[in-house]
């Protein structure tokens, strides 16, 4: 079997060199992968999804009602947002992406879900820190509307709540990090975190000193690198 490689984007951004590769796996039958690095740290592969698709899943699954408006902290590969754009109750989805190139390859459709989530109205890319946003005393994510309040934030940025891709990040994940954050939520909403690590008691304790109430649940997929099973934890707290 022929082995495939193809560098498909490599961009300087202020957190470093960030690249969009694309590959076939001889492991897995001539799989194609999409992987996306940073300097030379893996951020995201195409391969390991389950986990994201199921942070907007189990987000929305609280929710009830329709007409509902999400953002999404982090871009990546798009499963997060494009999973959240399945669910028909949404009406409208902002995706906050700090780093540019991740936007262009969406727009440009070098990444395989790109087409699908620039071609619906309802979804929106938006080039900014999702933390300042977060973080800014407005009420609101929109600065058109700064009180206007949505029914979930799913973020997918960092590594875990203590491993953050940008120390300043870690401002966040604190008492008031949170608070600002659930401001921007209707009574009811949905907070919802993908990490890497498994669930962390200190963290949820956290969440529930904010929120009314906060669960983590582990979410398994097979990994053919290690093989059986490897998993990742999707926290969701109620406003």
């Amino acid at each position: 079997m022929t082995f495939e490689f193809e560098e498909l984007d490599y961009q300087q951004t202020p957190l470093g060199d960030i690249s969009l590769r694309r590959r076939s796996e001889p492991r897995l039958e001539g799989k194609i992968l999409y992987e996306v690095k940073l300097g030379d740290e893996f951020l995201m592969s195409s391969l390991f999804t389950e986990a994201e698709i199921q942070l907007a899943r189990l987000a929305l699954a609280e929710l009830k009602g329709t007409g509902l408006d999400v953002v999404v902290g982090g871009l990546g590969l798009g499963y997060t947002a494009v999973a959240a754009l399945e669910n028909p109750s949404v009406r409208s989805l902002m995706v906050i992406e700090v780093m540019a190139p991740v936007i262009d390859w969406h727009r440009q459709g070098l990444v395989p879900l790109g087409k699908e989530l620039v071609s619906d109205p309802r979804c929106t890319l938006v080039h900014a820190d999702f933390f300042d946003i977060a973080s800014s005393p407005a009420t609101g994510f929109n600065h058109s509307d700064e009180n206007r309040q949505v029914h979930a934030v799913l973020l997918d940025i960092d590594h875990s709540p203590s491993h953050w891709l940008n120390p300043e990040n870690g401002a966040f994940y604190t008492l008031q990090g949170l608070r600002n954050l659930a401001e921007k939520l209707h009574p009811g909403g949905i907070f919802g975190l993908w990490s890497n690590d498994p669930p962390d008691a200190g963290f949820n304790a956290l969440l529930d000193s904010v929120f009314q109430s906060s669960r983590a649940h582990v979410v398994t997929f097979p990994n053919p690198y290690r093989g059986g099973e490897s998993s990742n934890t999707v926290y969701l707290a109620r406003k």
